[in-house]
């Protein structure tokens, strides 16, 4: 064995057990399960309670438990997660939609095992199908 490479950013070696560890600054990341979401208009959109991944480890979407009163009455509505800000201008910590609320409103409702829809803004959708389009192998 070689002599382990130095630290790279904020990566460090833990000293007792030689096991690669990163430490990250508290100032720059957040969990963010439990987290209000708001509009671009300021709206209280709910709360993330739910990410979803591909196989392959990719962030598709947030569940947000959204409407009612209290924590009654709510919905878990599967939002594209390129349509969350989490650095908006101004406003740190914050986490912002790129959706209004009525549009969230008639959005189906998600049920774990059936078949999941994402809802996203247009400037979203447009730019997921481009990716796609260009991740496509030729044919």
């Amino acid at each position: 064995m070689g002599t382990p490479a130095p630290p790279v950013g904020n990566s460090l070696l833990n000293p007792h057990s030689g096991t690669p560890a990163v430490v990250l600054d508290d100032q720059q990341v957040s969990a963010i399960l439990g987290k209000s979401v708001r509009s671009n208009a300021g709206e209280d959109m709910g709360r993330i309670v739910d990410i979803i991944v591909s196989r392959d480890g990719q962030i598709h979407a947030a569940i947000i438990d959204f409407g009612g009163f209290l924590g009654i009455g709510t919905r878990k509505i599967a939002v594209d997660w390129n349509a969350l800000d989490f650095a908006p201008l101004g406003k740190p910590g914050a986490i912002m939609l790129e959706l209004t609320r009525d549009q969230v409103r008639l959005a189906p409702a998600y049920k774990r095992g059936e078949p999941l829809v994402v809802v996203s803004p247009a400037s979203v959708g447009a730019r997921a199908a481009r990716s796609r389009e260009a991740a496509a192998p030729e044919r």
